[in-house]
């Protein structure tokens, strides 16, 4: 099963699909559409894959990379997240995969022979299973060294022959340039959601990247921030502090996006929401991820309290009202946020639950949207630092 040079693939069979990947993939903005499409062209051409797998390395908060397995039969390929901790398990050692990332040009393994004679791995007993003949895995190779993985199955007897490797092979730098821009694409995209939001990332994305650019939004503001953070900064080992920031944050923040939210931006120990009011049900949205978060708090603080940290406490400041959303900074530097009253007085209203002692406080044209579904309690008229006459709030309790 040695493959051939590249010079001798035949043109009638490889040749249609590298078209294909080349012109006909250029409205085509995900790579597993495109990965899946490609193997059944190659099916068309008489390259007999029953089963490939596209293996890529992603820059994302959660996943290493991610899997798009096409197999005979689908039309669309099945997409697997690959954790960080993969390469510590059973499935990735002595893998392909594992072969690959150590330096290994190509995997080639004939199924049909007896498994005893054959790599040890997991995943070709299931090939076998499966009734697969031969398996091809290579290297991809994306820019400044960047190698991903493709893999190639078929059922046919006697495996691939030297023409269909040939042809496979002559896919390769192809599909390297078409992934390369999709994937580039994705990560710009995960980048700017995981930095900015996701609706802001689409604004810029869409080209919103002028500064002064923007548009004026009505919508719900939600500022959190911890309490007595420089005490704890000062005092925790840095590696405890980090810890406790990520557990707070993802007990605020999970809520807020599960219920429509958009996180504008972490400031130190704090954070800025908000829900637009496109959506009827933003208010009462906001108040219900205000809720499960004060419930995931809870949580994380009798977690705390097991290894003897003395509870987190926070303040939830919620207003109501037009803020101008986009891009604000100097020529080289920008910053894609919301500026306005509003923003102010939700803020005001944070600093303002310690001194009133309540947890979570909202304005009255806040409360005025919500009022008839929660339950709130009225805490009276008062001052606000930079407005000039004395603001009802009300407190929620969840």
């Amino acid at each position: 099963m040695d493959a051939p040079s590249i010079d001798k693939v035949p043109t009638t069979q490889a040749d249609s699909v590298v078209d294909w990947l080349t012109n006909g993939t250029r409205d085509e903005r995900f790579i597993d559409n495109i990965f899946a499409g490609m193997c059944i062209r190659l099916q068309q051409a008489g390259i007999p894959v029953k089963r490939g797998t596209l293996h890529v390395l992603i820059h994302h908060p959660q996943w290493l990379g991610a899997r798009f397995m096409w197999a005979d039969g689908m039309h669309d390929a099945k997409i697997e997240r690959v954790d960080y901790d993969v390469r510590e398990r059973s499935e990735f050692i002595g893998s392909p995969a594992n072969e690959l990332q150590d330096g290994a040009t190509e995997v080639r393994e004939n199924l049909e022979r007896d498994p005893a004679l054959g790599r040890k791995h997991a995943l070709y007993d299931e090939m076998r299973a499966m009734g697969l003949t031969d398996y091809v895995a290579w290297p991809l190779y994306h820019t400044l060294g960047k190698r991903h993985l493709v893999t190639f199955a078929t059922s046919r007897p006697g495996g691939f022959d030297d023409s269909h490797i040939a042809a496979l092979k002559k896919l390769l730098p192809v599909l390297a340039l078409v992934s390369e821009i999709r994937i580039k694409n994705r990560l710009a995209r995960t980048l700017l959601e995981t930095y900015v939001g996701s609706h802001a990332g689409e604004l810029i994305l869409a080209g919103a990247t002028r500064r002064g650019s923007g548009t004026t939004v009505r919508a719900a503001i939600m500022i959190c921030d911890l309490r007595d953070f420089t005490r704890i900064s000062d005092n925790w080992p840095r590696d405890d502090v980090i810890d406790l920031l990520n557990d707070y944050f993802d007990a605020m923040s999970e809520p807020i996006v599960r219920h429509g939210g958009e996180i504008l931006k972490f400031i130190g120990d704090g954070l800025l929401a908000i829900f637009p009011l496109n959506d009827p049900l933003a208010c009462a949205n906001l108040l219900r991820a205000v809720t499960e978060a004060r419930q995931g708090m809870a949580a994380l603080n009798d977690r705390n309290n097991g290894t003897g940290r003395a509870p987190l406490n926070y303040g939830i400041g919620v207003h109501v009202g037009d803020v101008m959303y986009g891009n604000i900074g100097s020529s080289t530097r920008l910053d894609f946020t919301v500026i306005g009253p509003a923003v102010n007085m939700a803020s005001r209203l944070e600093t303002l639950t310690k001194q009133l002692g309540r947890p979570v406080l909202l304005s009255r044209a806040f409360a005025d949207f919500v009022r008839d579904e929660f339950d709130l309690e009225r805490v009276g008229e008062h001052p606000v630092r930079g407005f000039s006459e004395p603001i009802e709030l009300f407190a929620y309790h969840g």
